[in-house]
């Protein structure tokens, strides 16, 4: 039995896979997905079979080695870790200031430039922690076991449940 984080790693890769395929086929519209161990969500407006094909081809292409397919810009880890850094070069940024208002205002500039360097010194961190922490290329034993519509909140999803 593949240990949980593992299987969450593994599906992380898949959804990614199916969203890099599916921003090539349908350039003009917008999915989302979300990963846990017992599968993962598709949202966004599309066909079940063709979400079903689209999926089974990720899955293959996954197999077949082309893990940077597992990597998605979008991913909530590049986001989390952008957005830390340059939470934490913000109160570098305070280090030191008075107590008054005006001492912090005229931190602005400088807070604003550490975020902008700590934002671009981060974007390759972001991938990096995907291939090493979030995300799987490899899908091993992966299997796809069904595939379920679903309308949360008035947006169209799709339910991809995996096993193995």
């Amino acid at each position: 039995m593949i240990p949980y984080f593992e299987r969450i790693r593994r599906n992380h890769g898949l959804e990614h896979a199916t969203l890099n395929l599916l921003a090539r086929s349908h350039p003009n519209q917008s999915f989302a997905g979300h990963s846990d161990g017992g599968g993962f969500w598709v949202l966004g407006e599309i066909e079940t079979e063709e979400l079903a094909n689209t999926v089974t081809e990720a899955l293959a292409r996954l197999e077949s080695g082309q893990s940077e397919l597992a990597i998605h810009q979008n991913c909530g880890t590049n986001l989390l870790v952008s957005g830390f850094a340059a939470g934490l070069a913000g109160a570098a940024g305070l280090i030191g200031v008075g107590e008054k208002p005006r001492d912090k205002l005229e931190r602005i500039p400088l807070i604003t430039t550490l975020s902008v360097i700590a934002l671009l010194l981060s974007k390759p961190l972001g991938p990096a922690l995907q291939r090493k922490l979030t995300v799987s290329g490899n899908p091993g034993s992966l299997q796809i076991a069904g595939i379920t519509r679903h309308i949360l909140q008035a947006t169209p999803a799709h339910r991809i449940t995996t096993r193995g």
